[in-house]
């Protein structure tokens, strides 16, 4: 099922191999340079021959653990797999680049068929136009592995909102992997028989807290938030999919200490609809930078808040909690007829925890 052959996971491992030696080296030959002034020739010798042994065995260490990734991520692959990834844009800084490199390793492996960026790509101020810098120092230059170009199907984040929203949906027209086609939008992937329905939403326009704060967030309350509602009601009233998927930014459901009036307006205004269509398998999300699981007596739905793709922040428990944790990393969600998967997915690439459908 993975696109991508033993040859390609050897050059990759052997780059990565090459990588830390080079590191390791640089270390050795400024730690010896010292050594040289107080240490006589024999008891030089001795030291190197020893810090080369080490270095061999970090950097077979390193080469293993990578190995040992490789080969459970590629147990994971199902017919229909995609990643999901959130709260970005830190110009490759704090954990960026590196999860950002370590989502085009995944990709390497299994077959990734998108990404789903659940809004802040661009944190802070958003962006000004669709040639704004940040463009670059934010995702293309990040997100820049071979294998992770690919479709992008991203929604708006708070973020997104505080700068020019309009300008992040007219990207699709300059960049090839970007598809944003609307601020709501609803897709479907089929493959081998399997159908996973993406509804995609805009949530910042549903909450009062942005729509009244006109100079912080000046788009939000020009969108029209019943007519955006009657649209979701409709496509999920139609969806017929083996899985129904509903992505947003802002959570209903989490441990967070942003304004609790963001989760009860989602609470009242969107939950109301997913709960009154049986379909809906998982509502996911992101915004407050922690993994999260939770389901809610009453409801069938699995509430996911996924992490940081950058910079976390500390979570705990509360009702309805089944996982949390506050390490950043991504997701990685697969489907086939009987079964889909979301797992959550730390920055060293290790599955820390899975949420399960069944049919």
């Amino acid at each position: 099922m993975s696109k991508k052959g033993s040859d390609c996971t050897s050059v990759s491992n052997l780059f990565f191999f090459k990588k830390i030696i080079y590191l390791i080296r640089k270390f050795i030959f400024f730690s010896d340079s010292v050594s040289n002034f107080a240490l006589n020739k024999k008891q030089t010798i001795m030291i190197s021959i020893k810090k080369t042994f080490i270095t061999l065995c970090v950097a077979l260490a390193a080469i293993s653990g990578f190995a040992q990734n490789t080969t459970e991520w590629t147990k994971l692959e199902k017919p229909i797999n995609f990643i999901l990834a959130n709260d970005l844009g830190r110009n490759g800084y704090y954990d960026q680049k590196p999860i950002a490199e370590l989502m085009g390793k995944m990709a390497e492996n299994v077959d990734i068929e998108f990404v789903i960026a659940a809004g802040d790509v661009h944190h802070f101020e958003g962006v000004r136009s669709t040639t704004d810098p940040l463009w670059m120092t934010n995702y293309e230059l990040i997100y820049s592995h071979p294998d992770l170009m690919i479709p992008w199907y991203p929604v708006l984040g708070n973020h997104e909102y505080r700068g020019n929203t309009q300008a992040v949906i007219d990207y699709s027209n300059v960049s090839a992997r970007w598809r944003m086609p609307d601020r709501y939008y609803t897709r479907v992937e089929e493959n081998d028989g399997v159908t996973v329905r993406m509804v995609m939403i805009d949530t910042a326009p549903l909450l009062d807290k942005y729509r009244k704060d006109t100079e912080k967030y000046p788009d939000a309350c020009k969108q029209n938030m019943d007519k955006q509602l009657a649209w979701l009601d409709s496509v999920l009233t139609t969806a017929k999919e083996d899985w129904v998927l509903v992505i947003g930014h802002h959570p209903i459901y989490a441990d967070t200490d942003k304004s609790e009036s963001e989760r009860t307006d989602l609470q009242k205004r969107l939950d109301t609809i997913l709960r009154k269509h049986k379909n809906v398998d998982m509502y996911l999300c992101g915004h407050i930078h922690n993994f999260q699981h939770v389901r809610k007596a009453g409801s069938n739905i699995d509430y996911v808040v996924n992490t940081s793709g950058s910079l976390s922040r500390d979570v705990k428990p509360v009702d309805g909690t089944k996982f949390c944790s506050s390490e950043t990393g991504f997701s990685l969600i697969t489907a086939d007829k009987k079964v889909l998967n979301l797992h959550m997915i730390n920055k060293d690439g290790k599955v820390i925890y899975t949420v399960t459908r069944n049919k």
